[in-house]
């Protein structure tokens, strides 16, 4: 048997999986989208006005992005500032690609900005 006509391995799996779940909810969506976009880090209060939810919310669902590694957080005194995690945006699609039987996209090179810091 080819290796491509077999499953992933348990351990990259279980990562992607991880992955998508994170982004299946429409508000870490909005988040994601917001912090890509803006591309500079934002405070909790600037993500909770532009997506409209409670601000527990919106903690909630950044714990949730920081935990895969979809946003990167820095505390500057007593307030915490998000970002997105560049790296993500490069791996990303390769994973959906990977899962879905695609070929793999060429990879860009690893900026100085971001390195080791992938999903």
């Amino acid at each position: 048997m080819k290796e491509d006509d077999q499953p992933l391995d348990r351990a990259t799996a279980t990562e992607y999986a991880s992955w998508f779940k994170a982004l299946a909810d429409p508000t870490r969506i909005q988040i994601v989208t917001l912090l890509a976009r803006r591309a500079r880090p934002l405070s909790v209060g600037e993500i909770v006005a532009a997506v409209d939810v409670g601000q527990s919310t919106v903690s909630a669902h950044l714990k949730v992005l920081a935990e895969v590694r979809f946003v990167l957080f820095e505390h500057r005194g007593s307030a915490t500032y998000y970002r997105i995690n560049d790296a993500c945006v490069d791996c990303f699609p390769t994973a959906a690609d990977i899962v879905m039987g695609r070929p793999v996209p060429p990879q860009p090179a690893p900026t100085a900005s971001s390195p080791g810091a992938h999903p």
